[in-house]
């Protein structure tokens, strides 16, 4: 059941990484998710997604 709900988090954190129309868009808006989802760390990785996710 974690495996299952991590799984759905890591999807959701990955959705919202994409939201943006450049690479500081993307960084904030995956920042933000993850860290409504999983606190300071989920920001960080949030973050980091949505830069690397830029064109």
């Amino acid at each position: 059941m974690r495996s299952l709900i991590a799984t759905a988090v890591s999807a959701m954190v990955l959705m919202l990484a994409g939201c943006g129309d450049n690479a500081t868009e993307r960084a904030a808006t995956g920042g933000l998710g993850g860290a409504v989802i999983a606190g300071p760390a989920g920001a960080v990785v949030g973050g980091t997604i949505g830069a690397a996710t830029a064109d």
